[in-house]
């Protein structure tokens, strides 16, 4: 049985620049993405995107955190918020909880926040084909594809 109470989802914090920029520099992170950093990331180049991320009106981002411990293990946004829509983007950084329902647990809880905090309708995403992981994540949340190419959507009801 999945156990979307494994999880919980914060504000993100200037301080997580410290964690996410390990993530930022490890390629194996990125495989399945289509934007990847494309230089070394510091801990000031990290700050600075977290201070611009936290400025965007336009954005949502979340920190996702483990009940257990209180670890912070990855980030969950919605971009583009415009006229009752937005982009879903999800980011599971500490490789030690892959394959935990980490991300499944994130984008139920997104999906959650987004509409009943945000007041969103709908939300789009597009996943890389071969992320097994992420489909499975997006399908049990509620998102269906729209075409054969990774574009999903989901209607916040």
């Amino acid at each position: 049985m999945f156990d979307s109470e494994i999880i919980f989802l914060r504000d993100l914090e200037i301080k997580d620049a410290l964690t996410s920029r390990h993530w930022r520099n490890d390629p194996e992170i990125w495989k399945y993405t289509a934007s990847r950093p494309n230089c070394y990331i510091t801990e000031e180049i990290e700050t600075e995107w977290i201070k611009n991320v936290l400025a965007d009106k336009t954005r949502k981002t979340l920190a996702i955190c483990l009940k257990e411990d209180s670890r912070y293990v990855g980030n969950v946004q919605v971009t583009n918020i415009k006229d009752d829509e937005a982009v879903f983007h999800l980011f599971i950084g500490d490789k030690t909880v892959w394959g935990k329902g980490i991300g499944s647990a994130a984008t139920l809880k997104m999906v959650e926040f987004a509409k009943n905090n945000l007041k969103l309708k709908k939300l789009t995403l597009w996943v890389n084909l071969e992320n097994i992981a992420a489909k499975k994540a997006y399908l049990k949340a509620g998102f269906v594809p729209v075409d054969d190419k990774g574009n999903m959507e989901v209607i916040l009801r």
